[in-house]
């Protein structure tokens, strides 16, 4: 069994949707996740802009060299402190969400964002009001999500509401739609009190919403200045072996997806994961 590997498009140092696909099949990769406004700065791609031409144009662009649009990353803050930035950052999510299929994507994804405008670690965040909060803005995205038979993908992490497995299992309860599942990022759970302990952190997640993990995302980290520091993958202590033995029994071809991996390490992190995939 092949590990279905992607990447991050707006990792890969080119700015036109044909050189970003030849560049990414040219390294072995089947995959990208698209977050729009960064890998095409001088495209707009703000709210309003999108249509199905542009979204036929870029399947077409990376289709022809074998390149699936995995996901199409729209990173908001969607418990902004602004109700009214709140709205229009929700608004942008929906857009996505109604011209995903155009893509050839059926997953659109985001973080669960920030009480403060600014993003960045703040235990303000892990409150029960700015969960409810989250279970709001989820919900209104994931109701779109079902007109147009598209999943909103939420990933999860310390600098985030959602910053445990526990709390990711409360949100998918509290959503309740199958139009709610999680895109897996395993550094992103990672703390100073639990790095030492990961076996227990990727059960939990495995446990708790395993069933609904619908993509991967592949960093590493390390520990610098008694905090966590993501680094390029291969680069830094995560346990692959726990998370690709769980994903050969239980989630084949999975698109797992490098992320904060650039140049010069793509290649060298691409020949790691393979590696870590066949070992186990």
């Amino acid at each position: 069994m092949r590990l279905n590997l992607g990447i991050r498009g707006h990792d890969i140092a080119f700015q036109e949707p044909e050189q970003i696909a030849k560049e990414a099949a040219s390294k072995g990769l089947g995959a990208v996740q698209l977050a729009l406004a960064k890998s095409f700065p001088d495209l707009p791609t703000q709210t309003g802009s999108l249509s199905p031409g542009f979204a036929k144009y870029m399947y077409k662009a990376f289709a022809d060299h074998d390149i699936n649009i995995a996901i199409l990353g729209c990173y908001i803050n969607m418990i902004h402190p602004d109700e009214t930035k709140r709205e229009q950052l929700l608004s942008r999510f929906k857009e996505h969400i109604r011209f995903a299929r155009d893509f050839g994507c059926s997953i659109v994804a985001s973080e669960t964002g920030n009480v403060n405008e600014k993003m960045g670690y703040t235990e303000d965040n892990f409150t029960e009001e700015a969960f409810q909060k989250v279970v709001k803005s989820v919900k209104e995205l994931a109701d779109e999500a079902e007109k147009w038979g598209v999943i909103v993908g939420i990933e999860g992490g310390i600098n985030h509401p959602i910053h445990t497995p526990q709390l990711m299992r409360r949100l998918l309860d509290e959503v309740d739609s199958n139009h709610l599942q999680v895109i897996l990022d395993p550094a992103n759970f990672m703390s100073m009190d639990n790095y030492e302990n990961q076996e227990n952190v990727f059960q939990d997640c495995f446990s708790l919403f395993g069933d609904n993990i619908v993509a991967i995302h592949a960093k590493d980290f390390i520990i610098e200045d008694n905090w966590i520091k993501m680094v390029p993958v291969g680069k830094g202590i995560l346990r692959y072996d726990l998370l690709f033995s769980w994903l050969k029994e239980n989630k084949p071809y999975i698109e797992v997806l490098l992320e904060n991996t650039k140049e010069p390490y793509i290649d060298e992190s691409v020949a790691y994961l393979h590696e870590q995939y066949d070992k186990v």
